[in-house]
């Protein structure tokens, strides 16, 4: 099912860190005005957003990057490590957001779709729009089945966004 071994513990927890080294970058890049660039190339780099958050506990505001996709018009994105991910706990506990997108900044709904019927779609849709993080997790997204894609993704959580008017 992965292209990849499977990645040991501290692998895995060397991976984390170096997303979250590149989402303090993506934000940098974002308050630069230079979010249209870095989606240039969605097949490279993926489709990267913001989104503007506050935090469950502390009401600090947050903002972290995350690879989306468009499906049938709507905005969707993963928790990829699962449902203890501190930034979609948040949104679970405050679902108003304001999303950076290239177009612009919109303010938005987040809603748990993790139990939708088409999540084996979403999910690829998402994974694919990710650019290099896919691959770089093991997935090959364009080759796994539905019930593959259901293994890999079974603590991945779905996000979609209701742009308010």
């Amino acid at each position: 099912m992965l292209d990849t071994p499977n990645y040991t513990p501290g692998q895995l927890q060397t991976l984390r860190r170096f997303f979250h080294g590149m989402n303090h970058f993506m934000v940098f890049m974002w308050k630069l005005g230079l979010g249209r660039m870095i989606n240039c190339w969605p097949a490279g780099f993926g489709r990267i957003l913001v989104i503007r958050h506050r935090g469950r506990k502390t009401g600090k505001e947050y903002l972290t990057p995350v690879n989306y996709a468009i499906v049938e018009d709507e905005i969707y994105c993963t928790a990829g490590f699962g449902p203890r991910t501190d930034s979609y706990r948040n949104l679970l506990a405050d679902p108003g957001v304001q999303l950076w997108l290239p177009q612009g900044k919109r303010q938005a709904r987040a809603v748990d779709v993790s139990d939708s019927p088409r999540r084996a779609s979403l999910l690829r849709a998402i994974i694919i729009a990710s650019g290099f993080a896919g691959p770089l997790m093991g997935v090959n997204q364009r080759k796994l089945t539905d019930a593959q894609m259901a293994v890999i993704g079974k603590d991945y959580r779905l996000v979609h966004f209701q742009l308010e008017s």
